[in-house]
């Protein structure tokens, strides 16, 4: 499935002192991303990207996501609103045009992921890591509050089997 937002960043043309951009959702593509979520709706999709040049093939890409969304609660059905904040960071490594056989030594920032994220093209969805971070921060089983799950009281066992009782009813038995 395409995604249901796009914003696409060359980033060939970040300067060293870097760039702050804005991605937001509206109207059609609120519709769009709650169809790709699989939730009922959202009614809020923010995400603020600081980027930075740290070499010539790698970059920084910090982000805080604020998103609104509205899930069915998994025991009453009933609508369970909630607030998504995140804030992450990853290192982009740009794999082409790469000095062949050049080892450049990779300083990650503390609260980002062990490897960067490779990436073939200067030209880059800012939008994918934010739909990855609002798909893992999705309740995968929302509850209303106070609702709580009662499993059913099992029905006790009959005392005779239904297949007896018809053995009963056959003549000569």
């Amino acid at each position: 499935m395409n995604p249901p937002i796009q914003h696409i960043y060359d980033l060939n043309r970040l300067s060293a002192a870097g760039d702050d951009v804005v991605v937001t959702a509206k109207g059609d593509e609120l519709v769009q991303l709650a169809r790709w979520a699989e939730v009922e709706s959202v009614t809020r999709f923010e995400g603020r990207i600081a980027l930075r040049r740290l070499s010539q093939t790698r970059f920084s890409y910090e982000a805080e996501l604020l998103a609104d969304i509205v899930q069915s609660c998994v025991v009453t059905l009933d609508p369970v609103p909630s607030h998504i904040a995140r804030n992450f960071a990853r290192i982009l490594l740009l794999t082409t045009g790469r000095p062949a056989g050049g080892s450049e030594t990779i300083v990650l920032p503390p609260d980002a992921d062990d490897s960067p994220d490779e990436i073939e093209s200067s030209r880059y969805d800012l939008a994918i890591p934010l739909l990855e971070e609002l798909a893992l921060a999705i309740d995968p089983y929302p509850r209303a509050p106070g609702v709580t799950f009662e499993a059913p009281v099992p029905r006790p066992a009959p005392e005779e089997s239904p297949f007896a009782v018809l053995k009963k009813l056959k003549p000569g038995a």
